[in-house]
């Protein structure tokens, strides 16, 4: 598939006269509709008008790329359109958006990820950018395209069409893989600067990425077989059996977008350590480099926490909309059958149990799969399924005593892992005809039988620590409750997504299944609070921010109410030592107003959203004020003001 395919002359506008995002919106899915390619204008728009609630599809630099699937489109197409002086999109870096792509994609498949990772490697490129934003003729604008693409991707062009393109190299002396959690811009960003400075430094790499859409750009057996080195720049697990006995030096995407020079340098130099699949030798390279023990848990553990959090929210979230009909029902003395009264409310609510019940096992297989790979995956459900019955030598169904929760889907989940890849050193006598059988076979039938007889010798002892801990929790005094409170919406405010945010969250999460909800409300209300203050800073105290910071300023109001804490990161990276503590003491304030007035929220995510399952509403509602107006006086008092020319 190929960009100057997909865009027609008529889908072209230069030099548009839009003066505002809508207006953006609005010229080019008029572009789509006289290109011929909706059969429903009007739902294709309100198609892309949900996308960018979620968040804006501009991505800086002056670029944006509105995107949506839907069924008013009638095939895969693009429209272009290039503003002089650009429009205001909303965008990260807060610069305005002087050239804009639309992708329209039919319902089915990714056809819109390929189109949008494909344009992120060649938009890349700040002189390509420019050359499109300068076409004189919507016939240009596809030439410029055209000859992008060609460079970028020669494998494609006809050999008798390529006049201008050096001579393509025998083979690639490195080779590269990039991924990040999401899987959309980092990825492709990632990949697109490692091949950049890979011909800068004369030295011919490739790079296979791992985006949302899938594996991209495959990486061959024989590319393996004859490369120098192998550079992993990825925040999550990529397949890694296939670098088994080569040179690898992983790292995360970041410095894969920000140092690729000197990573390709450190594998020339001989510095990557030499990947063993099985678990072998220790890797020996630049100390930089190396994988600490602390980070390895922690991925592995966010591993498991990622892929359990769709059950959390998506149950938890279930759950109290029947609770909420119930109340709405006139139901909310029902007492223990609150939720379950109203033939309605009853279904949701069963849905979301449904949804939570495979909260555990799911933790505990996918923290086994980042260790052991997919084979460690049904040994860690099992696992984890054994700890939510409490699964005894004694009681092999379950027993309520021993039931071990989360933290025996912790145990269930690394020892599981463990196992699988002790399983495998122990199977490596085998001949080589038996390496099909074994990751589907062998290693899940053993790895199975053994973490199930682990737990059903460990629930006992853990589910006993369980109890303990969940006792102590209730037991908590006022004091004691405040504090904890305090200290877990600090935490959310910490580093906002890094491992203090994420460990507060885990254990606010875990409190929901056990019926803590009170410290599920200090945590959301903690990580609500940043945002909120930073746009109350930049409406209210102007001369503490940059021009672009205000212009970004009034949508963290919505992300902090949306609980996303994500939205103050980059007024945090911008002046940690201010932000920080003041964003910290508003969260701790608010943390401890929602512990006064006794606040407990039963749903795990969702943000303003879930205030009508909240218990006392009106009391979490001046929690959240008081927290974000504190922070935002906080912000007022430590920030300096801005110089004019930082202002300008």
């Amino acid at each position: 598939m190929k960009i100057k395919d997909l865009l027609s002359p008529r889908a072209i506008r230069l030099n548009a006269p839009a003066e505002s995002k809508s207006q953006a919106i609005d010229a080019l899915v008029e572009l789509h509709a006289a290109a011929g390619n909706l059969t429903d204008p009007s739902a294709y728009k309100a198609a892309i008008l949900a996308r960018e609630k979620q968040g804006t599809t501009a991505i800086g630099e002056g670029i944006a790329v509105p995107h949506a699937k839907s069924d008013s489109v009638a095939h895969a197409a693009l429209a272009a359109m290039t503003v002089p002086g650009g429009v205001d999109y909303d965008a990260p870096d807060g610069k305005p958006s002087s050239l804009l792509f639309m992708i329209a994609a039919p319902p089915d498949g990714d056809v819109h990820l390929e189109i949008l990772s494909r344009l992120m490697v060649m938009l890349m490129d700040p002189e390509f950018c420019d050359r499109l934003r300068g076409a004189k003729t919507a016939e240009e604008f596809i030439e410029i395209i055209d000859a992008q693409e060609r460079a970028k991707y020669p494998e494609e062009t006809p050999e008798d069409t390529v006049v201008t393109a050096p001579a393509a190299p025998k083979g690639y002396r490195i080779l590269a893989v990039t991924a990040c959690p999401t899987g959309i811009a980092h990825t492709y960003m990632a990949a697109e600067a490692l091949e950049k400075a890979g011909a800068a430094m004369n030295c011919p790499l490739k790079a296979e990425t791992n985006g949302s859409g899938g594996a991209k750009n495959v990486l061959t057996r024989r590319e393996i077989a004859d490369c120098d080195g192998i550079i992993i720049a990825a925040d999550k697990n990529v397949e890694m059996d296939r670098f088994d006995g080569k040179p690898v030096l992983q790292t995360t995407v970041s410095a894969g977008i920000n140092k690729p020079q000197e990573l390709i340098q450190k594998v020339l130099d001989g510095k990557a350590p030499i990947y063993h699949a099985e678990g072998g030798a220790a890797p020996v390279g630049d100390d930089d480099e190396k994988e600490s023990f602390g980070h390895k848990v922690y991925k592995h553990l966010m591993n498991g926490v990622s892929h359990m959090l769709p059950f959390v929210v998506g149950g938890g979230v279930l759950i109290a909309l029947g609770f909420l009909i119930d109340t709405l029902a006139g139901n909310a003395n029902a007492g223990g059958n609150f939720g379950q009264t109203n033939p309605v409310a009853a279904g949701i609510f069963w849905i979301g149990k449904a949804a939570f019940s495979f909260m555990i096992p799911i933790l505990a297989g996918y923290i086994a799969q980042s260790i052991a790979d997919r084979p460690g995956l049904l040994p860690g459900i099992v696992g984890g399924y054994l700890a939510t019955i409490g699964a005894t030598l004694q009681s092999p169904t379950g027993d309520d005593k021993a039931v071990s929760g989360f933290l025996g889907a912790l145990l269930a989940g690394f020892v599981a892992g463990l196992l699988v890849n002790g399983l495998k050193k122990a199977f490596s006598w085998m001949p080589k005809s038996m390496d099909g059988i074994k990751p589907v076979f062998l290693y899940p039938l053993f790895g199975t039988v053994l973490i199930g007889l682990f737990m059903l010798l460990i629930n006992p002892f853990v589910g006993y620590i369980n109890l303990a801990l969940s006792a102590g929790l209730k037991s908590l005094g006022e004091t004691s409750r405040i504090l904890l409170s305090v200290v877990l919406a600090a935490m959310m405010a910490t580093d906002m997504g890094g491992p203090f945010n994420k460990a507060a969250y885990v254990f606010g999460t875990a409190s929901v299944a056990t019926g803590d909800t009170w410290i599920m409300a200090a945590v959301m209300i903690g990580g609500m609070v940043p945002p909120i203050a930073i746009a109350l800073s930049t409406t209210f105290n102007k001369k503490k921010w940059t021009k672009e910071e205000l212009k970004s300023g009034p949508v963290n109001y919505a992300m902090g109410l949306c609980f996303i804490t994500e939205g103050a990161i980059p007024y945090a990276a911008s002046d940690p030592l201010r932000v920080i503590p003041s964003c910290m003491v508003g969260s701790a304030v608010a943390g401890l107003v929602c512990a006064l007035f006794g606040c407990a929220c039963p749903a795990p995510h969702g943000g303003v959203f879930t205030f009508a399952v909240v218990d006392h509403p009106l009391g979490y509602i001046v929690a959240l004020v008081a927290g974000s107006v504190v922070g935002a006086l906080m912000l007022a008092l430590l920030k300096k003001n801005k110089t004019e020319k930082e202002r300008a």
